[in-house]
C-alpha cells in the first residue's frame, strides 16, 4: 500500500471508532434522561430521590462534557496528522547535534507535550468545575500543579532510560530484536509492579499504617482466614484530592499491601470494609492479577512483533507526515493507531473483567459468609460517587469493566442463596 491508501485506511477506522463511541455516548445519555423521572424499581427504598437526581445530573453533565472533550481531542489529532506537523517536528529535531537516541526521545516528548496541552483545559475544567460543583473535588490549584510537575519528573526518570534501552535493542540485536526487547520490558514491568507502590505512589500520596484497633484486628483475621499474606494495611490520604471512595491491594509476591481510601474508612461500617477487602482478596486468590499480567505480556509480545514488521515500511511513516523511518516514529504511530484499529475488541476486555468481578464477589460472599456487607458497601459507594444507576445496556456491555449495580446486587444475592443451601 502507498502512503495515501494507508492514510485513508487509518481515517476510515478513526471515524468508525469516533462515531461508534459518539453513538454509544448519546445512547447512554438518552437512556439516563429517559429514566430520570423516578428512582429505578431495583433501588427503591435504598436510594433516596435527592441522591438519584444528583446522580442523574452528574452523569449527564460529565457525559456532555465528555462529548465536547472527545470532539476537540479528535479534531486536534486529525489536525496534527493532516497538517504534517509530525514531519516538521521530526525534521527540526533531526537537525540537532545530539545522539540519534536522544533526538528520538525529544520528538516523543514534543508529541506528548502537545497532547498534554490539548488535554489540560479539559482536565482543569473537569477537576475544578464539574467535580467541585458536585462536591467531589478537594484538589487545590497548588496541589494540581505539584502533581503535574511530579508526573513529568516520574515520566522522565522512568521513560528516558526505558526508551534508551528499547532503542538500543532495536538498533543492536539484529532481526530478532523484538524478542530481546520484549524479554527486557517484561522484567522491567514485573519489577515496577513491585516498586511502584513502594517508591512511586508515596510521591503523590501519604500511606499510613492502619492504626491498631478493632478494624485492623478484623481485617488481619479475615486475611488469615482467606490465606492472604500481606506486608501491611495502609490508609491513603485520597481525600486531599477527591471525596470518592475505594480500596485495593497492590504489589506482587510478598510485597502485597492492602490500601484503604481514608474516605472509605471514615464513611463505611466494619462489615462493609471487610466485604470490600474480601472482594479484593478474591481477585488475588482467583489469580486475576496473574492472568491479567499474562495477557498483558502476550499482547506486549504481539505489539513488539508488529513493530518489527512495520519498522522498515516507509509508506507508513509518510502517511502520517514523517519523511523518514525511525525508532521513535514507529512508537508514535503505534500509539496513534492502536485505538482505531483495536477498539472493536473492547467488549472482550470488558466481558473478561466483569467475569472476574463476579468471581471476586462470590469469593467475598463465601469469605464473610453473607452478601449483606458487600451489597451495603456497593450501595454506599454508588450513593457517595453518584454512580449512573441506569446505563444503557449496550454502553455498559461495551465499556463497563464492572457489572452494573443492579446486575451485581442480583448476583450477590444469588451467591448468598447458594451458600445457604450448600
Amino acid at each position: 500500500m502507498n502512503a495515501r491508501s494507508i492514510l485513508l485506511l487509518y481515517l476510515l477506522f478513526f471515524f468508525l471508532e469516533y462515531f461508534w463511541e459518539l453513538a454509544l455516548s448519546v445512547l447512554n445519555l438518552g437512556h439516563v434522561r429517559k429514566n430520570a423521572s423516578a428512582v429505578p424499581r431495583a433501588f427503591a427504598g435504598v436510594v433516596d430521590r435527592e441522591t438519584y437526581d444528583r446522580s442523574v445530573s452528574y452523569t449527564l453533565v460529565r457525559g456532555r462534557f465528555g462529548l465536547a472533550a472527545g470532539a476537540f481531542s479528535a479534531a486536534a489529532l486529525l489536525a496534527i496528522i493532516l497538517s504534517g506537523s509530525l514531519g516538521i517536528v521530526d525534521d527540526a529535531v533531526r537537525a540537532l547535534p545530539i545522539h540519534p537516541y536522544f533526538r528520538g526521545i525529544l520528538v516523543i516528548a514534543c508529541v506528548s507535550l502537545a497532547f498534554w496541552v490539548v488535554a489540560s483545559p479539559f482536565s482543569l475544567y473537569s477537576t475544578f468545575s464539574i467535580e467541585a460543583r458536585f462536591g467531589f473535588n478537594r484538589t487545590t490549584p497548588v496541589l494540581y500543579i505539584v502533581d503535574t510537575l511530579k508526573g513529568f519528573a516520574v515520566s522522565a526518570v522512568i521513560g528516558i532510560p526505558v526508551l534508551l534501552g528499547l532503542f538500543w535493542f532495536m538498533d543492536r540485536t539484529g532481526r530478532l530484536w523484538w524478542i530481546w526487547a520484549f524479554a527486557a520490558m517484561s522484567v522491567f514491568q514485573l519489577v515496577m509492579s513491585i516498586l511502584a507502590p513502594l517508591v512511586i505512589a508515596p510521591l503523590f500520596n501519604k500511606f499510613t499504617p492502619l492504626a491498631d484497633g478493632e478494624l485492623k484486628d478484623a481485617i488481619m483475621a479475615l486475611a488469615r482466614r482467606l490465606g492472604f499474606q500481606t506486608k501491611g494495611i495502609f490508609v491513603v490520604d485520597s481525600s486531599k484530592r477527591s471525596s470518592h471512595s475505594n480500596a485495593y491491594f497492590t504489589g506482587l509476591g510478598r510485597a502485597k499491601r492492602i490500601v484503604l481510601f481514608d474516605t472509605l474508612v471514615a464513611n463505611s461500617s466494619r462489615d462493609e470494609i471487610l466485604a470490600v477487602l474480601a472482594h479484593e482478596i478474591g481477585h488475588e486468590k482467583k489469580n486475576h492479577v496473574k492472568k491479567g499480567i499474562a495477557v498483558s505480556l502476550a499482547l506486549s509480545l504481539v505489539g513488539f512483533w508488529v513493530i518489527s514488521l512495520l519498522l522498515p515500511y516507509l509508506p507508513l511513516y509518510q502517511a502520517f507526515g514523517f519523511h523518514a523511518a525511525g525508532y521513535h516514529a514507529i512508537l508514535i504511530l503505534l500509539a496513534f493507531c492502536s485505538g482505531p484499529f483495536t477498539f472493536f475488541l473492547q467488549p472482550l476486555s470488558s466481558l473478561w473483567s466483569r467475569r472476574h468481578e463476579y468471581e471476586a464477589d462470590r469469593f467475598a460472599v463465601q469469605g464473610v459468609g453473607s452478601a449483606a456487607g458487600m451489597i451495603s458497601a456497593l450501595l454506599r459507594l454508588s450513593r457517595e460517587n453518584l454512580s449512573n444507576l441506569t446505563p444503557h445496556p449496550l454502553y455498559s456491555f461495551f465499556h463497563y469493566s464492572h457489572p452494573t449495580l443492579s446486575e451485581r446486587i442480583s448476583a450477590l444475592e444469588e451467591a448468598e442463596r447458594r451458600l445457604q443451601h450448600a
